[in-house]
């Protein structure tokens, strides 16, 4: 079968191969899938950078360790029996998160303020693409640089849960189911509806993990024959969780689509396969570990409130002659190479006036990052490296100046 005309179509089980957004990660494209459908570049595909102005891993950075190395590895809990069972895939309906008024907090509890530098209990993206950050009984959602209108809301009139909760992740597949933790038991909800047979243990759902997690957060899978992963952290040590079933692309055409899926199966496109699988790559399903987060986080604080997988990037870089540091321009260098990058991935014509030749003699690189919460601060670490990335300014840094735009304190309120 071809793919001339069917571009649009989406996906279709009575066909032999298909011509959608989603079969490369399926791998079911007809062969002509590349040539014939040229793939819709959406804002949020393009940007050249996380959220520095400027990158260079070259600088030399010393990390503060927050304890002493782990010496003996056997002080760890007993390893959990891995399982290979997980909460069944289900169609998701149609269905937005509720909009709730403003709640006012009667006058015997403290009223929640958005710049109070109290810690967060979890973040995540939803399939949306919009971010929430949830706090005490409260729950806040995030555009780029700052909070949206309307909030706070209370969590229990939104998600029917008691805040606070401990942790939080949406699945990185096309239904983008998110799932909230609060000790013993978890909850699951398509669209911000709650499927049915939720709260469940997570004993029941998640086997060998803990309960009373401090943080959780999701990985997709390298292809739809790998596994997606969750990463869970407790007191200082962390575990992963291997899941053992993904939505079928039926399944898929059932499901409103993820953003945040969308973004990961674009960049899937063009034959990143080493890549993918070594950022990835799966092991057996179910749950492994517990491992320190000392000692394969370097630069990670051991103990953590809240954590949350960022968007897949590319950076390229070009060789070039040392200079000194302050002739560097760290920021218009790899922002021209970066833009200069994605005008030849995507091979678009339109992309007028972005420079072409940037890359001769370039090389490139995909970037996965992590955000670990700690207090009032937070940390990015290179998912590659499992270290703090190494920009300036250094980390960890404020989430009240670059999360929530707040107003920086003055040397006297300071």
């Amino acid at each position: 079968d071809s793919c001339e005309g069917r571009c649009e179509e989406g996906f279709d089980a009575g066909r032999k191969c298909q011509c959608d957004t989603l079969c490369v990660y399926y791998q079911s494209c007809c062969s002509d899938y590349s040539t014939v459908c040229k793939a819709k570049v959406t804002r949020g595909d393009v940007f050249a950078l996380p959220e520095d102005d400027y990158l260079d891993y070259n600088l030399p950075v010393d990390l503060p360790t927050d304890e002493a190395p782990v010496a003996d590895p056997t002080e760890v809990p007993t390893p959990p029996v891995q399982v290979d069972t997980t909460p069944e895939s289900k169609p998701n309906p149609e269905e937005t998160l509720p909009e709730v008024p403003k709640p006012t907090p009667d006058g015997s509890e403290e009223p929640e303020e958005l710049c109070s530098g109290k810690p967060f209990d979890a973040f995540t993206d939803l399939k949306n693409g919009s971010v929430y950050a949830f706090r005490g009984k409260y729950f806040y959602e995030l555009d780029k640089t700052s909070v949206r209108p309307g909030y706070p809301k209370l969590i229990s009139d939104v998600w029917g849960i008691e805040g606070p909760i401990d942790a939080a992740f949406t699945r990185i597949n096309c239904q983008g189911k998110t799932y909230l933790f609060k000790g013993t038991q978890y909850w699951r909800f398509d669209d911000g509806a709650l499927d049915p047979g939720y709260p469940r243990d997570i004993s029941e759902g998640f086997e060998g993990i803990p309960d009373n997690v401090d943080a959780a957060f999701a990985l997709p899978a390298h292809s739809y024959h790998g596994n997606e992963r969750v990463y869970f952290f407790k007191d200082k040590y962390y575990w992963s969780y291997d899941f053992a079933q993904q939505p079928t692309q039926a399944d898929c055409e059932k499901s409103s689509p993820s953003t945040v899926f969308k973004h990961y199966a674009f960049m899937n496109r063009d034959s990143w396969e080493d890549v993918f699988q070594l950022l990835f790559g799966s092991r057996m399903p179910g749950a492994n570990g517990p491992w320190y987060i000392s000692r394969d986080w370097r630069g990670v604080p051991s103990r953590l409130d809240a954590a949350m997988a960022g968007r897949i990037y590319v950076a390229s870089h070009q060789p070039r002659r040392r200079k000194s540091r302050r002739q560097r321009k760290r920021y218009n260098h790899h922002r021209s190479l970066n833009l200069g990058f994605w005008s030849w991935l995507q091979n678009d014509p339109d992309s007028a006036g972005i420079e072409r030749d940037g890359l001769s003699g370039s090389t490139c690189e995909m970037l996965q990052s992590v955000y670990f919460f700690v207090g009032d601060k937070y940390y990015r670490v290179n998912l590659r490296s499992k270290r703090v990335d190494l920009v300036r300014p250094r980390y960890p840094r404020s989430i009240a100046q670059y999360w929530l735009d707040c107003p920086q304190p003055t040397e006297e309120s300071a």
